[in-house]
């Protein structure tokens, strides 16, 4: 929901592949599942944030064959109608967004491709705004000839389907078919083969899983057999048999025999995953078993992936490890979104163990430098949650040390004087030319420092606005995948003169009123005669109404919200950086930070 926009549980308007047996972990506020759990699916694309109101395919358009296969998306609120380009990938899909038509306003309600003259029409209209109808055709030279369906189904995709016919009732065969493909690399395919599993008696398949010799397919057989034998505690009736205590135990000792060495990444997040169901599931360990969990876990944390850290600073806390608040508020101070530093302070916020007055000063006083963050109209509420559960949590006597703090009350502050503290401490270097980085960015890529790069992305204030790896805002271009669109010379002329060419998504709109008041910003709302803005693109909140009937001109603004001069606090290397971490898509195993 955009009532979440900008926490770390945050899920974007989006494509799904519907298959058999598959799960998107749609639950409430916090309880919703991230994309990298392994008891969940990822989605075909992300879209942002939006109000879906219809979607169409383009068969029987006269369009070029691309759109002709393409998937629209009617985005009511801000004004956009997407055209999505499918592709295969592996046993489902992966799907590219582009802008198929925008305005400003331009709330979009419906949309047909009529099969007589192969146009699009849709309409405009809701809410008692202006209504209208528009027919979209094509003019060009590309062919529109009728687009064929002839794709064959690849053979992870046979692969797939045959695991999903095991799905319906009890099948003896289906361990033996499905066993092999439970760590298989497709995702999809992985889960067809879980799913074909956990659809038979727990009997039949529990102490092969429990005694399974490979590691990794142990992992994944292990967040199975927690879920298909335990019941969700929320969802548990009266009439249910008791929790079965031993089958808890069982796994947990199976899963502590696992070697960390021997898993993949994926498989890695499976272990912990199992371990966090099954203590949910069955109830928290004994004292001793829990100390095994902890011995197990502690030293791979922190890790390089916040995914890792965030599934392992939940079930250290969860367990009252000893090191978990000092490692954590180290992670929550140095992390450079407030998604993730949202995150690690719900984990911390119940932990009772391993504090000093330190670290819970500076636990506490992050809480005041959050209240500066912006985000979904939830926000709020969920920091000041998470901090009344941290008070609660606070020995008598650590009340009375830390009442002064306790206290305080947040300073409200300005974007500039958020992006001017993260700057703390850095100086003008130079009002950089292209011609002086240009060489450098087509050459010098190599090596780089990936942590360097990240922090001068966060200290430029880029995650306020851009998306990037799931993380970010909403209010300027998704960045994660600027490695295919951008060369290293391109990104840094779009970083240093942001109003050159404005993303056509993304332009604001000036509205000038008949009283001389100048309003800019994106129409994000409509109703009746009003209009609604977002002039502060730090603040998805911070909204301006006008009256229609009293605006004298409206138009897209020449000016990018983006500011220019935001390199000359970096030094040339720290711009190299900045645009390896960039055009890397966030990953620190790119060969732009090998030597």
């Amino acid at each position: 929901m955009e009532y979440d926009f900008n926490t770390p549980w945050y899920r974007p308007t989006r494509i799904c592949h519907v298959t058999s047996g598959s799960m998107y972990g749609w639950r409430n506020g916090t309880g919703k599942r991230p994309e990298f759990y392994p008891d969940t699916l990822p989605p075909v694309v992300n879209i942002g944030p939006g109000s879906p109101t219809g979607v169409t395919f383009g068969y029987g358009s006269k369009f070029p064959q691309k759109y002709q296969k393409a998937i629209y998306l009617l985005d009511w609120s801000w004004g956009k109608i997407f055209a999505v380009h499918m592709q295969p990938d592996g046993s489902s899909y992966k799907g590219t967004k582009e802008t198929f038509i925008t305005g400003s306003p331009l709330p979009v309600a419906d949309a047909i491709i009529n099969p007589e003259d192969g146009a699009m029409y849709f309409v405009i209209g809701g809410r008692k705004v202006q209504s209208g109808l528009y027919r979209v055709t094509y003019q060009g030279k590309e062919p529109t000839k009728s687009y064929v369906h002839k794709t064959k189904a690849t053979d992870l995709t046979i692969l797939r389907r045959k695991l999903e016919a095991l799905h319906v009732g009890s099948n003896p065969k289906a361990l033996d078919l499905a066993w092999p493909h439970v760590d298989h690399s497709d995702r999809f395919v992985r889960w067809a083969a879980l799913m074909a599993i956990q659809r038979q008696p727990v009997g039949r398949w529990a102490s092969k899983a429990l005694k399974e010799k490979d590691d990794g397919k142990r992992a994944n057989l292990l967040v199975s057999l927690a879920k298909a034998s335990g019941i969700d505690p929320f969802h548990r009736k009266p009439t249910d048999p008791p929790v079965d205590s031993k089958m808890g135990r069982q796994i947990i000792n199976s899963l502590l025999q696992i070697k960390w060495g021997n898993l993949s990444g994926e498989e890695r997040l499976s272990l912990v995953r199992a371990y966090q169901i099954t203590m949910v599931r069955f109830g928290k360990p004994e004292k001793q078993s829990a100390q095994k969990i902890i011995s197990h876990l502690d030293p791979r944390f922190p890790d390089q992936s916040f995914e890792m850290n965030w599934v392992l600073c939940e079930t250290l806390s969860f367990l009252e490890a000893p090191s978990v608040a000092e490692k954590g508020i180290g992670l929550l101070m140095e992390a450079p979104t407030q998604e993730e530093q949202m995150e690690y302070a719900r984990s911390l916020r119940t932990l009772k163990t391993g504090w000093n007055k330190k670290l819970r000063t500076q636990y506490f006083n992050w809480f005041l430098k959050a209240a500066n963050y912006r985000g979904g109209a939830s926000f709020t509420k969920f920091i000041e949650f998470i901090r009344k559960d941290a008070v609660a949590s606070l020995a008598p006597k650590e009340k009375l040390e830390l009442a002064a703090l306790l206290k305080k009350k947040p300073v409200s502050k300005s974007p500039a004087e958020i992006m001017a503290e993260a700057m703390a401490g850095r100086t003008f270097v130079k009002q950089w030319k292209f011609q002086e980085l240009s060489k450098s960015a087509s050459n010098d890529l190599k090596g780089r420092s990936f942590q360097t790069g990240r922090n001068m992305f966060a200290a430029g204030g880029c995650f306020a606005c851009h998306r990037f790896g799931n993380k970010g805002g909403m209010n300027g271009p998704d960045l994660t995948g600027s490695g295919g669109r951008y060369s290293p010379n391109d990104l840094l002329e779009q970083i240093m003169y942001p109003s050159m060419e404005i993303n056509e998504q993304f332009v604001p709109t000036f509205v000038k009123m008949k009283n001389g008041d100048l309003h800019t910003g994106v129409v994000v709302n409509l109703k009746g005669d009003r209009v609604t803005l977002n002039t502060d693109l730090y603040n998805p909140n911070q909204r301006t109404n006008v009256v229609r009937s009293e605006i004298d001109s409206m138009g897209p603004s020449p000016v990018s919200p983006m500011p220019p001069g935001l390199l000359n606090m970096m030094e040339k290397e720290e711009i190299m950086d900045l645009l390896a971490y960039v055009l890397s898509g966030g990953k620190p195993d790119h060969p732009f930070f090998k030597n």
